[in-house]
C-alpha cells in the first residue's frame, strides 16, 4: 500500500471530481479515504446496466440513507452522464457530498453533460511519485513506468501491452469517433516518438496514413483522456526568436517505453536521457497539482537551438534535465541564455551528479535532493 500525496486537501464536504488515467490508483484512494462511504463502481457490468436503465435508481436509494455520515462515490462516472442531473438535485436539496471519480471527462463534455455548474472542485491522480514509493528505484521506475502495478510487477512488459492493446484502444472506440482503429494504432507509436518533442502534424500524418486534421483530433482525444498533455512554449517579450509549437508528453514513461519498444534502460544511453526527463516531468506535474499551487510548466527554445526543458511558474524556476553524471559547461548553454533575458529565482539542472554545486547563478543537483526540495516547497 502506497501513502498517497493526493489526500483531496481542503475537500471538507464539498464534492468533487477526481480525474486520473485508469490504474493510476483512484479507486483504492478513495476506498481508503472514505471506507463508509456508499460506492458505486460503473466499471461492474451489472451496476452499470441497472443505472443506464433508470438512472433514478441511484437518488432512491441514497434518499433512503439520509443522513449520509460519510460522501457518496461513484466511479467511472462518465459512463453513464445522466446520474449528473440526480446528484445535482442531491447536492442542492439535501446537501449530499458526491467523489465523482473518472479516466476521462470528455464523454461528459461532448454529451453536454451536467458537469454541476461550479459545485464540484477538480482534483487529479498521477501515477506514484518518489515521495510515495519506500525505497524508490530509479532504474525500476524508467524502466517499468510508475503505475502502481507496474512499478512492483515483475511482468511488468506484459502489463504495459494489455494496457496499451486493451485500454487505450478501449478507452479510444469509447470516444465513438475514430473508426480507424489500425490508423490510431500507429499513431500512438509515431506519437511515442514525439514524446518531449515538438509535434509536427503533417509528418505524423504521413507516417500514419491520415490528414494532419485527423493527427490534430487523435492528439486532443489524447488529452482529453489524461493520456498526454501538451507544453506550450514560453514567451514574453523576448529578444530571441522563438520556436511557438507545443510539446506532447504521454502521462506516463513505461507507456512510452512500450509504444517504442525500448528494451532494457540503462545509464549513459541515449533513452536513458529521455527517460529520466520524462520522469522528473512527471514528478513537476503531479507537485504542480498535489500542491494546489497549479504554475505552468513551459519550455523555452529559440530558433537558433537555445533550450531550456522547463519553465516554472511566470519564469520563477528554469529547469533543465540531464541524464548525466559530470554536469559540464555544455549544459548550462541554455540555462545561461535564458538567464540574459529573464530573472529567475532558481536556475537549475537536474542531473545524476553525486553532490549539488553551484556554477555561477546556476544550482546543480542529484535528482533526490531536487525532487526532495521539490516536494518540500523549496523550488516553486
Amino acid at each position: 500500500m502506497y501513502k498517497r500525496k493526493q489526500t483531496l486537501t481542503d475537500l471538507g464536504k464539498e464534492t468533487c471530481f477526481i480525474w486520473g488515467p485508469r490504474q493510476t490508483g483512484k479507486s483504492t484512494l478513495l476506498k481508503t479515504l472514505f471506507p463508509k462511504a456508499i460506492y458505486y463502481d460503473l466499471l461492474l457490468s451489472d451496476e452499470f446496466a441497472r443505472l443506464t436503465a433508470k438512472p433514478s435508481l441511484m437518488r432512491e436509494e441514497v434518499l433512503l440513507k439520509l443522513p449520509l455520515k460519510e460522501a457518496v462515490i461513484v466511479d467511472e462516472v462518465q459512463k453513464i452522464p445522466p446520474l449528473l442531473d440526480d446528484i445535482q438535485w442531491l447536492i442542492v436539496n439535501h446537501q449530499v457530498q458526491f467523489i465523482l471519480c473518472g479516466s476521462s471527462a470528455r464523454k461528459l463534455k461532448r454529451s453536454g453533460a451536467n458537469l454541476l455548474g461550479g459545485r464540484a472542485l477538480r482534483y487529479e491522480l498521477h501515477p506514484l511519485i518518489y515521495k510515495e514509493i519506500t525505497d524508490f528505484n530509479l532504474a525500476r521506475a524508467l524502466n517499468h513506468g510508475l503505475l502502481p502495478k507496474h512499478y512492483i510487477s515483475e511482468k511488468h512488459e506484459h502489463l504495459l501491452q494489455s494496457y496499451v492493446g486493451e485500454y487505450l484502444k478501449e478507452e479510444i472506440a469509447a470516444e465513438a469517433i475514430v473508426r480507424n482503429i489500425p490508423a490510431f494504432t500507429r499513431f500512438l507509436e509515431i506519437a511515442a516518438f514525439s514524446n518531449g518533442s515538438i509535434v509536427n502534424y503533417k509528418n505524423i500524418a504521413r507516417e500514419c496514413g491520415v490528414s494532419a486534421v485527423t493527427v490534430k483530433e487523435y492528439f486532443q482525444i489524447l488529452i482529453d483522456t489524461l493520456i498526454g498533455q501538451w507544453i506550450y512554449p514560453f514567451q514574453k517579450k523576448p529578444k530571441r526568436r522563438v520556436i511557438l509549437s507545443p510539446r506532447f508528453y504521454f502521462f506516463d514513461v513505461g507507456i512510452v517505453n512500450h509504444l517504442l519498444k525500448r528494451k532494457q534502460i540503462e545509464p549513459g544511453s541515449e533513452n536513458f536521457g529521455f527517460a529520466f526527463e520524462q520522469f522528473i516531468f512527471q514528478e513537476v506535474t503531479a507537485y504542480s497539482h498535489y500542491s494546489n499551487k497549479n504554475f505552468e510548466i513551459r519550455y523555452w527554445r529559440t530558433a537558433s537551438q537555445l533550450e531550456v526543458d522547463f519553465i516554472l511558474g511566470d519564469h520563477e524556476v528554469a529547469l533543465e534535465i540531464k541524464g548525466v553524471s559530470n554536469t559540464g559547461p555544455q549544459h548550462l548553454t541554455g540555462l545561461k541564455a535564458f538567464n540574459e533575458e529573464y530573472q529567475t529565482k532558481h536556475s537549475i539542472v537536474v542531473s545524476l551528479d553525486p553532490r549539488p554545486r553551484l556554477v555561477g547563478e546556476i544550482k546543480i543537483y542529484p535528482w533526490k535532493d531536487f525532487l526532495d526540495k521539490l516536494w518540500g516547497g523549496e523550488i516553486i
